[in-house]
């Protein structure tokens, strides 16, 4: 069981909040739904989606996540439900009718969003009152993403989602690539990949520091390669990395309000209106060690507040 307590203050003094799981889980659901983006960075798309006459199952909740994944939230409703074998074979058929799904995204979100779809790293996310050892191990031995989110109640105020487990896995074929919002790439790019390759060796340097800082950060940390950056995230991204070996340049994208913080001219730029790949709304740039280090606590605090 979650060892996470809430308590609120009042002049003073300390009251516990008492936590549990829904008593009906269908609100939870339709919590999630209502609220996806802001909780897990996902557009919604569908609710108890039909996976046909032959299948004959109902996928919890569909959605499209901000690097251009598709989604698949499922909810364990009793004790003794395997929410985890349950999703995986959602996820196969989803792999299987992705014309389907390419076809509901444009319904829902319109074209450029189904022309974006990265087919590459499709998601599982589970979500439960609580969760074993036996799933966390289960997950690490399986070539999927695949993530483990316990949920508590708080007295009908709050609501708390903790990563319990995350897997990345490599479940898509990989025929597609993401672009500004995750889906396909202009061919003209080279792979980020590439370009760490192709980077100079200081350059590379300044990369491994950074990337080590980041998934120092915390256990819930996982990293997502995608075609044109690097997403770091923990239950929604919190970082994109890109790389420019011709400018010796390291873009990292973060979710810190550019109003929160006093800008700096070649270093830190508000990006909200100007297209770039990945999520986030400030721009750093790094070349050297001493930009290294100013990014550290923006960083940090994008981690913080995803």
């Amino acid at each position: 069981m979650s060892d996470l307590k809430l308590f609120r203050i009042q002049d003073g003094k300390a009251a516990e909040l008492q936590g549990n799981a829904f008593a009906v889980e269908v609100s939870l659901q339709r919590l999630i739904e209502n609220n996806m983006e802001t909780l897990f960075g996902v557009r919604f798309l569908e609710t108890e989606y039909s996976t046909g006459t032959k299948h004959r199952g109902r996928i919890d909740s569909l959605g499209i996540d901000e690097n251009g994944s598709p989604v698949i939230f499922e909810y364990k409703r009793a004790s003794n439900e395997n929410v985890i074998n349950q999703g995986l074979f959602y996820l196969d058929w989803l792999l299987d009718h992705r014309g389907e799904f390419e076809l509901l995204v444009m319904r829902k979100l319109g074209t450029q969003a189904a022309e974006e779809i990265d087919w590459s790293n499709p998601r599982l996310v589970c979500v439960a009152g609580d969760f074993n050892r036996y799933d966390e191990h289960a997950i690490m031995q399986m070539n999927r993403s695949i993530e483990l989110i316990r949920y508590r109640d708080f007295d009908s105020e709050l609501l708390a989602l903790e990563l319990v487990a995350s897997r990345s896995g490599a479940g898509g074929s990989g025929d597609n690539s993401p672009s500004k919002t995750g889906g396909k790439a202009p061919t003209q790019y080279k792979t980020v990949t590439e370009s760490l390759a192709q980077a100079p060796q200081p350059l590379a340097d300044l990369y491994g520091q950074l990337e080590a800082f980041i998934e120092g950060l915390g256990d819930d940390v996982t990293k997502k390669v995608l075609k044109l950056y690097f997403a770091f995230r923990r239950i929604k991204n919190f970082a994109c990395v890109e790389i420019h070996p011709k400018s010796q340049a390291i873009l990292v994208f973060v979710k810190v309000d550019p109003d929160s913080i006093e800008l700096e001219e070649g270093f830190s730029r508000d990006v909200r209106n100007i297209g770039h790949f990945g999520t986030g709304d400030l721009e750093l740039r790094i070349r050297t060690h001493n930009d290294l280090e100013k990014a550290f606590p923006l960083i940090q605090l994008s981690y913080g507040i995803s």
